[in-house]
């Protein structure tokens, strides 16, 4: 038995190189080809690196315009271009053009110096991305241009007294019991575009970001200025001392709602708008005959407006008073001059007075107010379409 085993040990001496030549064969036939596909799949690698890096930055080239636009001041038909260097280690050059109204061409191209970069995939190279981007400009000058305003009515009651245009979308709903001496226009005459929350808040908010908190209430007693500012809350506005006179220095912006108070002294005071706007989400209320108001500016509610102040404006100086989502309730002590505009309706009460008088050089922090001296700010841009070319 013992004899039996030893012979067939001894007849398997050697397979075990056998075996090993074939495996050595196999590899040397397929690791030619392994090398090779590996060489390949890190040539891939690097140059799918390469691309995805100038896509990002051609990419971060159009994010880039579209936030410049607002400043690049572009005329219809006119185009500029400009450089950035090193994103993502490539050079970017971004072309801006302004073929037709509300529709800018950018084009982004990122740049591949293949000598700088080095490497398997040292070769020069770029990814392009041309975008079509539509644009919502702000410029609501054409409803400054008229005494009344309203997107829905308009109640003028007897002995109230109108001189200027009062436009409203239909004739229909205006009722007058006063006097108009000025042309009364709808739909039908012109269009005006009538501003939005959307559009507004963040033009106003944008004055006023990081700025401070001045508090639920102010004694302008103590208080000689207010602005820009920027009101978490309601705020209320008094007076316990003496005659005195809050100037504004900035926008007000005051995120919920804003309170004239009858003066808890013996004495009124006064609100100089100095040229500023006043920007509240929810509702004004001005007490009637305590509070005077004086200077050229915007008073602007997205809710309703009880205007009963006493107007110590000079008659030069503008003033908008404005609801964008409610009413506007009219009852200021004196005459008025200057644009009142309410979203639902706009009342006048008996024996009130709004002269209108162009608003050019007034400085009005309203968006066109200047009869479009400057090119107008920029408010909703999208992106239309969107395509990559690779070279």
């Amino acid at each position: 038995m013992k004899i039996t085993m030893k012979r067939l040990i001894r007849d398997e001496k050697g397979a075990a190189l056998i075996l090993a030549l074939i495996l050595l064969l196999i590899g040397g036939l397929i690791s030619a080809a392994l090398l090779n596909h590996m060489g390949s799949g890190i040539l891939a690698g690097e140059v799918y690196e390469r691309r995805t890096a100038e896509l990002y930055a051609a990419d971060a080239g159009i994010e880039d315009a579209i936030w410049r636009l607002p400043s690049l001041g572009l005329c219809l038909y006119q185009s500029t271009n400009y450089t950035i260097t090193d994103i993502n280690d490539k050079t970017v050059q971004v072309f801006v053009e302004f073929p037709e109204p509300g529709i800018y061409k950018v084009t982004s191209i990122a740049i591949t110096d293949g000598n700088g970069d080095g490497g398997i995939a040292a070769i020069d190279s770029s990814t392009a991305i041309e975008a079509y981007v539509s644009s919502l400009s702000m410029n609501f000058s054409a409803l400054l241009d008229h005494a009344i305003v309203s997107d829905d009515s308009i109640t003028i009651r007897p002995g109230s007294e109108v001189y200027g245009d009062v436009w409203l979308p239909d004739k229909e709903n205006l009722l007058n019991q006063g006097y108009i001496d000025g042309a009364v226009k709808d739909s039908n005459n012109m269009a005006i575009t009538w501003p939005t929350y959307e559009q507004l808040s963040p033009y106003y908010y944008d004055d006023v970001e990081g700025t401070y908190d001045p508090g639920p209430s102010i004694d302008i007693e103590y208080t000689e200025t207010l602005g820009p500012c920027d009101r978490e809350g309601s705020l209320t506005v008094d007076n316990t001392g003496d005659p005195d006179t809050l100037v504004l220095e900035g926008t007000v912006y005051v995120q919920s709602d804003l309170t004239f108070e009858e003066p808890g002294g013996a004495s009124n005071y006064t609100i100089d708008l100095n040229g500023q706007t006043i920007f509240v989400e929810g509702d004004i209320f001005f007490a009637p005959k305590h509070v005077a108001l004086t200077g050229s500016g915007c008073i602007i509610a997205v809710g309703d407006i009880n205007f009963q102040p006493i107007m110590a404006s000079d008659p030069n100086d503008f003033v908008l008073v404005m609801s964008l989502e409610g009413t506007v309730w009219f009852k200021p002590s004196g005459d008025f001059t200057g644009c009142v505009a309410g979203n639902v309706e706009v009342t006048l009460q008996p024996g009130n007075t709004i002269n209108w008088i162009s608003p050019e050089g007034k400085g009005l922090n309203f968006p066109g107010a200047d009869g479009g001296e400057e090119p107008p700010s920029i408010d909703v841009m999208s992106i239309e379409s969107w395509e990559i070319i690779q070279q």
